[in-house]
């Protein structure tokens, strides 16, 4: 079974950490099923033989660190210094920021330039569907692979509330999919993004990402790898880059979610609170892109759902990463042990980089909402597995959307 999660294989080597109770950890954004990842090039290595992740950014990269942030570098005993000047790609595991308090993202102006952003890919590392044998409780038949459809450009006039999280790991540059949701202490005003706990934290042999950011409908003409040679940054983001300033996940993730095995996938989720790295002329994320989608923490049991739909840009072969597609079916249920929460399980063949896209299904008013993400697939990539919000999820939501309640 395969997370898409940046890079990580997931098949079941013993069962996920059992007794971890529902305590809130903020992180760094990014990956989950759709997270891809390139080997990094021209990077050095790291003290403990892991190579650095490397900055190709064109333009101006001012960095722009709130005193805040310093503080909290400096008690980590990092320099300033050589941070701004590129100290932020080593990763040497001692100053890997993992606890909840620790998540810092300081906006790399210019960073994230067209080139980077495409050359974001998935390693495509993933096992059997053998290894899903040892699961515990509840899991209905696998369904059958349900071919994902392309969206139709322009991205935004059918699916404005997706886009794309980047973000920077120990092996490279990485890419998972997310969406825009609604705030509930910013009405019509949210700056609230939905993805993967794996996009945005190594889960319990690391910590945080770095250099974290969404970009709304990317490539939203939906320009092909040729054409998007010589795009503009506009063209490829056109609703801006915005950073993330603040991020959540669950304590459950931090501590189970590994490499190996669906481990943590249940609580495989995060909230990112979002700012833009240039000027937005006073409006939130949801004002810039229109729309933004409820997230529902009461939604009905498998069996009273008719159908799903999964978006995302898939990245590992047979796609590319640099469109959108999306994936409707009817749930099935899929339990990785007795005592966590059963995912849902939807047939799709969207591959890696689709990992954290939003999972949307029609609530009692008729009106969507965001029900799920993706978090892990196998290796034939013919199908989705998303956890199933409930308190825990609820918790990570309302805590950001609390932090920010009076800005």
């Amino acid at each position: 079974m395969r997370s898409i999660r940046p890079s990580f294989t997931a098949r079941r080597e013993g069962g996920a950490r059992r007794g971890a109770t529902p305590r809130l950890a903020a992180l760094a954004l990014v990956s989950a099923l759709a997270l891809t990842a390139t080997a990094c090039e021209g990077g050095d290595d790291n003290a403990d033989g892991r190579p650095t992740a490397t900055a190709s950014a064109g333009g101006d990269t001012q960095i722009k660190i709130p005193d805040d942030l310093k503080n909290r570098l400096r008690e980590h005993g990092i320099d300033l210094d050589k941070w701004k000047n590129g100290a932020w790609k080593n990763w040497n595991r001692d100053q890997w920021l993992r606890e909840a308090q620790d998540f810092v993202n300081p906006i790399i102006k210019g960073l994230w330039d067209p080139d980077r952003m495409r050359d974001a890919q998935d390693p495509d590392k993933s096992v059997d569907d053998n290894d899903l044998s040892g699961d515990q409780g509840v899991t209905d038949p696998t369904p059958a692979p349900v071919q994902a459809t392309s969206v139709a450009p322009k991205y935004h006039a059918n699916v404005p509330e997706a886009g794309k999280v980047f973000f920077d790991s120990p092996a490279g540059t990485m890419v998972c999919s997310a969406t825009v949701v609604k705030d509930p202490a910013h009405p019509g005003k949210s700056n609230l993004v939905w993805t993967a706990g794996h996009c945005v934290h190594a889960g319990k042999k690391g910590g945080w990402y770095r250099n974290i950011a969404f970009v709304p409908s990317y490539n939203d003409a939906g320009r092909s790898v040729a054409q998007l040679q010589n795009a503009t940054r506009e063209q490829v983001a056109p609703y801006g880059v915005w950073w993330g300033d603040w991020a959540q996940t669950s304590d459950q993730w931090i501590e189970q979610g590994g490499e190996t095995g669906g481990d943590g996938a249940p609580y495989d989720y995060a909230v990112i609170h979002v700012t833009p790295e240039e000027g937005s002329g006073g409006k939130s994320l949801e004002e810039t892109v229109g729309s933004a989608l409820p997230v529902d923490f009461n939604a009905p049991a498998v069996p009273k759902i008719e159908s799903l739909t999964a978006t995302g840009y898939p990245a590992a072969k047979p796609y590319d990463g640099q469109k959108l597609y999306q994936c409707q079916d009817k749930p099935g249920r899929l339990s990785l042990n007795g005592t966590d929460p059963t995912m849902y399980r939807i047939g799709c063949t969207m591959t890696g980089g689709s990992s954290g896209g939003g999972w949307v299904a029609q609530g009692p008013d008729g009106k969507p909402a965001l029900v799920s993400n993706t978090s892990i697939g196998p290796a034939t990539s013919g199908w989705l597995a998303g956890p199933r919000l409930g308190k825990v999820a609820k918790g990570v939501y309302d805590a950001v959307s609390k932090k920010f309640a009076g800005q």
